[in-house]
């Protein structure tokens, strides 16, 4: 489609400049031309103009369509992924710069001989500075449209933007963030990058039958969430193909589209703070979401093994927390109630330290 709209484009500018040609007179570079494109004063001399052109703009174009069309088509994808805010900064900015170089081009024309190129120049350089300087002040560009609607009682605040959120591969292969999906907490776009599915389909591709197995698992887990999920998924597919790892794209990625990282690396996540990227990390948010245990509290766990110190037994809540009890070896296999002495917050998770209630009755 793109490669017509250039062949045409290119013969109908073709056409012009042949019908232009054809009644151009006064010096001898057009008078040669004559007897190939007829008098001005002939309607017929200006059709075949016309038609001269029009085949030598249709061919010319048809030579330059494909790498001209994949070049719009590369500027189209890069534009697609940046957020509608700075495509609105950009163009306020962008009128600005233009209506300036418009109040300057009176000026500027009446320079002898350089005056229309400087013009053009001029015209050139305010909008390309007026678009830089319309991105960087975004967020002053939408606080005062917001106070304008908020201020006008006819008018109402518009909705905000949908984020984009940027899944990695590790929080795709565990898997928690389809069930997160479905319960409705996660707003916006799932964005997958397409060197994330790269990668994935590398890990279910290794001959190491966990790997592999791991890699499958995120598969599955990405269609079942644009399959049964009425959540939003984007594609996202790397135009430019710049090497480097995967971490570092995500990264520029996030930049780009203003958007989070979702991930459970947490190298990544440290990477993302340094480079001022937000990030939801899905292990922050299962920590945060377990229930209180406070300590004095009494509760009823199943002791399944020993401790690492002497007479000590483990055991765990539904999530997962590990629970330690002081003196619980002797009841490894039995459900009992315990008494909360203490809770540990580690960067690997929470432990809690407990003793047997039975133990405290005691006393």
């Amino acid at each position: 489609m793109m490669r017509r709209v250039i062949q045409i484009g290119g013969m109908l500018i073709g056409a012009v400049m042949g019908h232009g040609l054809t009644t151009w007179r006064g010096s001898g570079v057009a008078a040669w031309m004559d007897p190939l494109l007829g008098s001005s004063s002939s309607g017929g001399g200006g059709t075949l103009g016309m038609a001269v052109g029009a085949f030598i703009g249709f061919t010319i174009a048809s030579t330059f369509a494909n790498p001209l069309s994949r070049t719009l088509q590369r500027g189209i994808d890069r534009l697609s992924i940046f957020p509608v805010a700075d495509l609105l900064s950009g163009s306020v900015g962008l009128s600005f710069g233009l209506a300036l170089s418009s109040f300057l081009y009176p000026f500027v024309t009446g320079i002898p001989q350089v005056g229309q190129v400087l013009a053009a120049a001029v015209a050139l350089l305010l909008g390309y500075a007026g678009i830089h300087i319309g991105i960087r002040k975004r967020e002053e560009i939408g606080e005062w449209f917001h106070r304008r609607k908020a201020t006008d009682p006819k008018q109402e605040v518009g909705p905000r933007f949908e984020e984009h959120k940027i899944l990695d591969t590790s929080v795709i292969i565990d898997g928690r963030i389809a069930d997160i999906c479905k319960t409705g907490f996660i707003e916006g776009t799932l964005v997958i990058p397409e060197f994330v599915l790269e990668e994935l389909q590398h890990i279910a591709d290794s001959s190491d039958l966990l790997k592999r197995n791991r890699g499958r698992r995120g598969l599955d887990i990405l269609n079942k969430i644009q399959k049964e999920l009425d959540v939003k998924v984007l594609i996202y597919e790397d135009a430019t193909e710049e090497p480097g790892e995967v971490d570092s794209k995500l990264v520029k990625l996030a930049k780009a589209m203003q958007g989070k990282v979702v991930t459970n690396d947490f190298n990544l996540n440290k990477v993302c703070e340094l480079q001022g990227v937000s990030v939801l990390n899905i292990n922050d948010l299962a920590n945060a979401v377990k229930p209180v245990v406070l300590p004095g509290e009494e509760i009823v766990i199943q002791v399944i093994k020993d401790g690492k110190e002497h007479g000590q037994g483990v055991a765990y809540l539904d999530d997962g927390t590990m629970i330690v009890v002081e003196g619980g070896r002797d009841f490894i296999g039995t459900t009992m109630e315990v008494l909360v002495t203490s809770v540990l917050q580690t960067s690997a998770g929470r432990m809690i330290f407990a003793k047997p209630k039975l133990l405290e009755k005691a006393l």
